[in-house]
């Protein structure tokens, strides 16, 4: 059985899209805001959230990324078709479904996100040396030792180390994790950078390489 976690100020309707979704095998609870969901998710494990009806792309980010943070959980977003660009500047939404949503193309597009999932379980683990990005905790440790990083520290490292080697410049860093529309500039990805190096880097590890005038690359192991 999926367990499938609800949010949306829209009740009525979130609870007869529910009560659909119960046909296709998905066990679901509905809660109208973050409050109730981290209530809820103590009282029961979840497979995946599903935001509806939360507003302003603002908004979703927000709540994207704190349910991201805390649960690591998949989040598919149901929203207007004019609301649909405002997700291409929130990284941690991983679908959408045009409301008002159909609800056999919603089940299969939370059944296809889980069994992707499944099915990449084995690549989860990404390691260099001692340092170890667990992406399916979203836990980073070295040496052992787990590393409290912030939401954004653990992106910018996980999207570094999933592309080892290469190059990313602060413009594509900055597009990828903090959206085309944000105004704060390079510096903002070198903060981030130097914030996470001291997190992780000492006088035996280096993970991260500054390519002058270019950006950051992840270093392989060897």
């Amino acid at each position: 059985m999926i367990n499938l976690l609800i949010i949306s100020r829209t009740l009525e309707r979130a609870s007869k899209l529910s009560s659909e979704l119960a046909k296709s095998g998905l066990a679901c609870a509905v809660v109208p805001d973050l409050e109730s969901a981290v209530e809820k998710l103590g009282e029961r494990a979840m497979d995946l959230v599903l935001l509806y009806g939360m507003g302003s792309g603002s908004e979703i980010g927000r709540l994207s990324q704190t349910i991201r943070q805390r649960w690591c959980l998949p989040i598919i977003v149901l929203l207007p078709r004019d609301a649909i660009p405002a997700l291409d500047s929130i990284p941690s939404i991983d679908d959408f479904v045009v409301a008002p949503g159909d609800p056999i193309e919603v089940s299969l597009r939370v059944k296809r996100i889980l069994r992707n999932a499944t099915a990449l379980e084995e690549h989860e683990v990404i390691q260099s040396g001692d340092l170890v990005i667990d992406t399916a905790k979203c836990e980073v440790s070295v040496g052992g030792s787990v590393v409290p990083l912030t939401f954004k520290e653990y992106e910018l490292l996980r999207l570094l180390a999933s592309h080892k080697g290469r190059v990313l410049t602060r413009q594509v860093l900055l597009s990828k994790l903090w959206g085309d529309q944000y105004y704060g500039g390079d510096r903002t990805v070198d903060v981030h950078i130097r914030r996470l190096r001291s997190k992780i880097e000492d006088q035996q590890n280096t993970f991260i390489v500054t390519v002058r005038n270019v950006g950051y690359k992840f270093k392989p192991a060897g």
